[in-house]
């Protein structure tokens, strides 16, 4: 892929700092607003009217939307998909762009949060449930859109924006549709707030789940026990063996985070489970942990037991590849000539940028102001970012806009 066109020039950037600056009341205005919605992700109701906000204003500055009810899980009924889309100005064939934006519209917090922890604004700070992780974000990149389209500048061949209803637990109603929608983007801009410190996000560790199931032979534990295979010590063992496997490769982290054994003191354990989580910055650092963990289990220390690896769930590492690195190149100029000074960082944590990444998509992530203590009552969004965050999305966005 080409290196991006950087158009703008110091008076198109200065222009949308200005606009930016303008719109900081009203973005304030609308994040109380979205902020004073519980829309936690079991609460389809909730994620759905966040959903229908945003549904409105996109449409009115011209965007098509689309609401997609994700099929239920286990019963269980999520909120929307929403995904708005702006054709621009560039066609594809005349080297226009693809971009899409996501964010997320469901926090982790329960029902009634919103009215026992209110919005609340004062100096450079402003508090409240969701303010940071997302809303403040997806606020920000709608805002951003808008001031492209207000001003003319629309550069682009697509602008995505994508907002999903159950980020906080692993996207299991939106994944297939978030990957749907931005298979054969050019670009992915991830609307996770900025990092404390300012900094973009460039890397997130993918995650594997997986179940290790050890089976032994149950046996009267006070008559003959020696007929029995206690599946709990072997577990036990498994335990010992894979949490040491934390430092045997960089980047690489494994956690053993649940344990079950047997039903009662009188029985020698027949069966046993480890619930693992393994992250890592790479595909390939994945697949070599994974590898690990089923050659260790595969040895059991317990004459008469063995274990099984069953891999439940796998989100792709958010890699740092050639691509993403020239994209935050490009997110760097940018920011350097709006007068500010950021970095990329790496962060354990995943998001939907990972389905993105996934997908062979340069993404870069953290592109929204700047917040930190997300989910926690202390939560919290810098207001003074706001306006310069707005514009450097903008302005990366257009900058983005010509392949």
């Amino acid at each position: 892929m080409s290196a991006p066109a950087e158009p703008a020039s110091r008076t198109g950037l200065a222009e949308l700092s200005a606009a930016a600056a303008e719109v900081l009341p009203r973005y304030l205005d609308d994040l109380a607003e979205l902020v004073a919605v519980d829309s936690g992700s079991h609460n389809a109701d909730g994620v759905n009217r966040v959903a229908g906000w945003f549904e409105r204003r996109l449409r009115s500055v011209g965007f098509t939307t689309e609401r997609i009810a994700p099929d239920e899980i286990d019963g269980r009924r999520f909120g929307d998909v929403l995904v708005a889309r702006l054709a621009g100005s560039v066609p594809v064939e005349d080297g226009g762009a693809r971009i899409v934006l996501v964010g997320h519209m469901d926090t982790v917090f329960e029902d009634g949060t919103a009215a026992a922890r209110p919005f609340e604004a004062s100096r450079d700070l402003a508090h409240g449930p969701g303010v940071s992780d997302d809303k403040g974000g997806l606020l920000a990149g709608v805002t951003a859109a808008e001031l492209l389209v207000r001003h003319g500048r629309t550069a682009f061949a697509e602008l995505v924006v994508l907002a999903t209803p159950d980020e906080e637990i692993g996207s299991p109603a939106s994944r297939a549709l978030t990957e749907r929608t931005a298979a054969g983007a050019d670009y992915a801009l991830g609307l996770e707030c900025a990092r404390e410190n300012g900094d973009l996000v460039i890397e997130r560790k993918g995650v594997a789940d997986l179940l290790v199931t050890v089976t032994g032979r149950a046996a009267h534990a006070g008559i003959e026990p020696e007929r029995g295979a206690n599946a709990a010590l072997a577990a036990a063992h498994l335990v010992v063996a894979l949490q040491a496997l934390n430092r045997r490769w960089p980047g690489v982290t494994l956690n053993v985070g649940v344990v079950r054994a047997g039903t009662r003191t009188n029985i020698v354990c027949p069966e046993a489970e480890l619930q693992v989580e393994v992250r890592a910055a790479t595909t390939a650092g994945l697949a070599t942990a994974i590898a690990e963990i089923r050659r260790v289990a595969a040895r059991t220390a317990v004459e008469g037991t063995a274990a099984r690896v069953d891999q439940l769930d796998l989100c792709p590492p958010m890699e740092h590849t050639r691509e993403a690195a020239g994209l935050l190149a490009v997110a760097l100029r940018t920011a350097a000539d709006l007068g500010l000074q950021v970095h990329g960082a790496s962060t354990g944590g995943v998001g939907d940028a990972n389905f993105l990444s996934g997908l062979g998509v340069p993404t870069l992530d953290g592109l929204g102001p700047v917040g930190g203590a997300d989910h926690t009552p202390e939560e919290w969004l810098d207001t003074s970012s706001v306006p310069p965050r707005i514009a450097l999305l903008a302005a990366l966005i257009e900058r983005l806009g010509r392949r």
